[in-house]
């Protein structure tokens, strides 16, 4: 069960475009998940559960189906190869549609300021999609633990401190193993990413934060 609150929006998310380092197709896209997966399952942010997939259709765009493939053991795991297992769960009726997006989904372990660790069904959000326009990455995060603010605007300096560096290394690693860096995505209501983690707003004069809990 979970024990965190989790924004209906990304805190913080990065997004590398891997046009220029890794070929487009599925085979590529699910290499690239394994060893992003790795590494976040490395940092203890990502244990991968199941796969879910978005089929398109060329010249004709979403088709509104998404697949859900179990995984018995991490995204490389045993048996029939993982891409022709995909292929063969293609829906019905839509004999030429492809992969758009693969979602890694799992569970990871956050810190809280006793050190006690906790394990949080989709810590992290994983998507690597294999489009033919070029293959690209994406890692988004939904909880308040990586900042310094808790989403009530409370400092919690003590969960930041256990969790933050956590995903600035697992970040550095990422970026180190795809050659790309990471560009920061879009600040929404509940958060702002920086090159490495989330941005700490600006406080208050009592030295609160901004409270989000509206949206949640």
């Amino acid at each position: 069960m979970s024990t965190l609150m989790r924004a209906p929006r990304e805190c913080g998310s990065w997004f590398w475009d891997l046009d220029e380092v890794v070929g487009p197709g599925l085979e590529p896209a699910l290499a690239t998940a394994t060893q992003m997966a790795e590494i976040l399952s490395k940092h203890g942010l990502l244990t991968p559960h199941k796969l879910t997939y978005d089929w398109y259709v060329l010249d004709v765009g979403g088709i509104g189906i998404t697949t859900t493939l179990m995984l018995a053991n991490p995204v490389s795991g045993p048996g029939p190869s993982l891409p022709e297992r995909i292929r063969q769960s293609r829906p019905q009726g839509f004999s030429t549609a492809e992969v758009y997006a693969i979602h890694v989904v799992g569970s990871g372990t956050w810190i809280d300021a006793h050190g006690n660790r906790h394990i949080e069904p989709q810590l992290v959000d994983l998507s690597v999609s294999p489009t033919p326009i070029g293959l690209s990455a994406e890692l988004s995060v939904f909880h308040d633990i990586w900042g310094w603010f808790d989403f009530a605007g409370r400092p919690h300096p003590e969960v930041q401190e256990q969790n933050a560096p956590r995903l600035a290394a697992a970040l550095t690693d990422l970026n180190s193993m795809l050659g790309v860096n990471a560009e920061p995505g879009e600040a929404t209501y509940f958060g702002t990413a920086g090159s490495l983690g989330i941005e700490t707003p600006d406080a208050l004069e009592d030295g609160s934060g901004p409270d989000v809990t509206d949206r949640l």
